[in-house]
């Protein structure tokens, strides 16, 4: 005959559909501690390895774009703006917008899983660069065709290519050009936060959000007009810029797109 269970505080017999194995117990108590704040150090890295991934593709546009007179330059053969140097320069704008110096990422202070993704995104930057050699050396051209945008949409697929991670740029759906960089849903959302006035214009703030019920994390980077941008996206609006698309009429500091990442959760 099965004797019956009874606690170990008291001499009262306990009902054994009451009782919980003790490996249940372990899990559940498990589940109740560390679990939830390994979750979230795990949206954390993730987090912060999106923005560190848009702001280097970032970093790379703005030296494209700071050398932009020089590869147009029709009058002068070899620029000297060779893959190399271009790396230099992003290296240099990198270090001082996040303080992650690039060459030496072993010692730097960012998740695990950033590193081979940074530096595979440095690589496959200077592939963009290194195709247009021959035509940013070629003269009497004046318009090479590597620009800030044309850059970060050919270095996010590439990038995409190895990785498997959204790379992307996107732009509200009134500025968009490039049809491959129509906004989605999450995008289009996230972009309407970015174009309020109290959002946050410095310090390289992100609008992110975990989907897919906590298999990946989405993030944007904005992208606010800059005195720059200004020459191709500015007044007076319709007129042909370099391009030879039409100006929207922008002005500094107004959002002018984003750059968007996707990350999957390890």
């Amino acid at each position: 005959m099965t004797r019956p269970l009874r606690c170990l505080s008291c001499r009262f017999p306990l009902d054994p559909r009451r009782v919980v194995p003790l490996g249940l117990v372990i899990v559940l108590a498990l589940l109740s501690g560390p679990v939830p704040a390994a979750l979230a150090d795990r949206e954390s890295d993730a987090r912060e390895t999106g923005r560190l991934l848009a702001v280097l593709l970032d970093c790379g546009r703005v030296a494209i774009g700071q050398n932009q007179d020089l590869i147009n330059d029709p009058d002068k053969g070899d620029k000297g703006f060779t893959p190399e140097v271009f790396a230099q320069q992003t290296i240099a704008l990198f270090k001082e917008r996040t303080g992650h110096d690039l060459t030496n990422l072993s010692a730097a202070q960012v998740p695990a899983m950033a590193q081979p993704l940074l530096a595979r995104l440095l690589e496959e930057s200077k592939k963009t660069v290194a195709t247009y050699q021959t035509v940013i050396n070629m003269k009497g051209m004046k318009y090479k065709g590597l620009i800030p945008a044309t850059f970060g949409t050919e270095t996010g697929n590439r990038f995409q290519a190895w990785s498997g991670v959204y790379l992307k740029q996107t732009a509200p759906e009134s500025l968009v050009r490039n049809p491959r960089n129509k906004p989605d849903a999450f995008e289009i959302a996230s972009m309407e936060k970015m174009e309020q006035p109290t959002f946050p214009r410095d310090g390289e703030q992100v609008v992110s959000e975990t989907v897919e019920e906590g298999k990946s994390l989405r993030l944007l980077l904005p992208l606010f007009y800059g005195k720059a941008c200004l020459s191709c996206h500015g007044s007076p609006k319709g007129e042909r810029d370099i391009t030879g698309y039409p100006k929207e009429g922008a002005q500094e500091g107004r959002l002018g797109g984003a750059i968007s990442v996707k990350l999957p959760l390890p």
